[in-house]
């Protein structure tokens, strides 16, 4: 199995299955390894800890609890165990509860006094959970939120869904997760990338079945291949030339942004298409854009007929003048970067798009593409990566928390960076010049989608060395030059 692969719930029974058949393992075996692992996490991560906590459910996850405990008190740590309810008769959980009884351990109900802890271990819920947590478990989560104290999560953090990350209702924050057998993919998007704190895995000896992959964490390791050092001779009409489309009346930032992150990933030639008012600025802030006054289809199209990809949508507007451009570049055939208007106004009008295309929708706009709503993409951001993908037959990039990137075949890549600090302003257009950039320079869709992403998070992430808060989308151009080059020269 390698580190970055990530599974759905199914998948992972599905493991958990064929492992315990092809080892000759009961599923007691993989629990006390569950535990071993556990432990010795929160051994390595709180030394310093005395007294621990764990808060047992009545499946398996509470079975992993109660072998931590165990094995906590036999190195002579305080434990205390308190339980939602026994576990089944015959279960694995019923054997590790038995063992840990036997050991000299007890369990309370914690209905009567709370347990004090350095360490807390949510053994409540594990991958099968999707639905919200309600009265007993609903109050212990938020005992557990509102104590100072750290909370190590078995598995999953309790109330989050394994499968999707979402989020129905009270769940643990944890301060590190350990997972056991496979990473689940719902840990690392959306909603789930607030509570889980560090992600630690544990594959437990279980190798991954051929197939059982749902999709892949990005790894910087694998982008560096689509980043060759540039030859001694080299010149800028080797490097391509994007054409980037927008800028309606009072937008002009928002074009710039898109052309000059083109430019600092190494795109050749970069030509701006915008309202005449916006000339000036941007020739007088970076005089390397060719900026062009655009009024109509004409006067793109001889822009268009001299670029390699064309970028449209930052400050595109939804007017006559922005809907012309949109449907000019999008008929010229031209690989394309769509976001921001263009994006809404492909919600609006059904077009052919081309085969290298990459729509960079946030949550908004992936509803208003797949004519749904916000709340509907976000609790299963994988289905609607999915379904952006092959509605519209090309690449579907899905912004916000854990990025999703996913192609018509179903493969879905994941973006483990990125930070708060980049909900501002112009970082959509920053995205979407990043992709153009790398298309220009030879890359597929898929690939410049996936490095594109890559490297705008990462640069947001060492941008935000100076702090989140206050940081703006123009803070990123010298570190992504920075790590483009970085990554070609490794």
């Amino acid at each position: 199995m390698t580190p970055y692969s990530l599974h759905s719930v199914a998948q992972v029974r599905a493991m958990e299955k064929s492992a315990l058949k092809a080892q000759g393992m009961i599923g007691l075996d993989l629990m006390q390894r569950a535990g071993r692992a556990a432990f010795a996490l929160l051994r390595r991560r709180w030394p310093q800890a005395r007294r621990i906590a764990v808060l047992c459910g009545n499946g398996n996850n509470g079975g992993d609890g109660y072998v931590l405990a165990k094995l906590a008190a036999a190195e002579q740590l305080s434990v205390e165990v308190i339980a939602l309810a026994p576990p089944s008769p015959g279960t694995e959980a019923a054997f590790a509860l038995a063992d840990w009884l036997t050991a000299g351990g007890t369990v309370t109900s914690g209905d009567t006094s709370w347990p004090q802890a350095d360490v807390y271990v949510d053994a409540l819920f594990g991958i099968g959970l999707s639905r919200a947590l309600d009265g007993r478990p609903a109050a212990w989560v938020s005992r557990l939120n509102e104590s100072a104290q750290p909370v190590l999560s078995l598995d999953v953090p309790s109330g989050v869904d394994a499968d999707t990350g979402a989020v129905h209702g009270p769940a643990v924050h944890a301060a590190a997760t350990m997972t056991f057998v496979a990473r689940k993919r719902g840990l690392y998007t959306g909603a789930a990338r607030d509570y889980c704190g560090e992600i630690v895995f544990d594959a437990l000896g279980v190798t991954e079945a051929d197939g059982a992959v749902d999709a892949q964490l990005l790894d910087a390791g694998d982008l560096r291949i689509a980043l060759a050092p540039r030859a001694r001779n080299a010149h800028k009409g080797r490097f391509g030339h994007v054409l980037a489309v927008g800028g309606d009346a009072g937008m002009g930032g928002a074009i710039r942004l898109a052309g000059e992150a083109a430019q600092r990933v190494g795109a050749g030639l970069v030509s701006i298409a915008t309202q005449a008012e916006h000339i000036s600025a941007i020739n007088a802030a970076r005089p390397e854009l060719m900026a062009h006054a655009v009024n109509g289809i004409q006067e793109l199209q001889t822009l268009l007929d001299r670029a390699s990809v064309a970028a449209i949508g930052p400050g595109l507007g939804q007017r006559a003048w922005g809907h012309a451009l949109w449907h000019t570049a999008i008929a010229s055939g031209k690989p394309l970067v769509l976001d921001a208007d263009a994006l809404n106004l492909l919600a609006r009008e059904s077009v052919a798009l081309p085969a290298q295309c990459v729509l960079t929708p946030h949550p908004g706009e992936a509803a208003r593409l797949l004519a749904s709503d916000v709340a509907v993409v976000e609790n299963d951001r994988y289905a609607a990566v999915r379904e952006l993908a092959r509605k519209y037959q090309t690449v579907a990039v899905l912004k916000g928390a854990g990025t999703l990137i996913a192609r018509p075949q179903g493969d879905v890549a994941v973006c483990p960076w990125g930070n708060p600090g980049m909900a501002s302003g112009g970082m959509g257009d920053v995205l979407t010049g990043v992709i153009a950039g790398l298309l220009a320079q030879g890359d597929t869709a898929w690939e410049a989608a996936r490095l594109g992403v890559a490297l705008h998070a990462r640069a947001g992430d060492a941008a935000a060395a100076n702090g989140e808060a206050g940081m703006i989308a123009s803070d990123l151009f010298a570190p992504l030059r920075r790590l483009r080059n970085d990554l070609a020269a490794q």
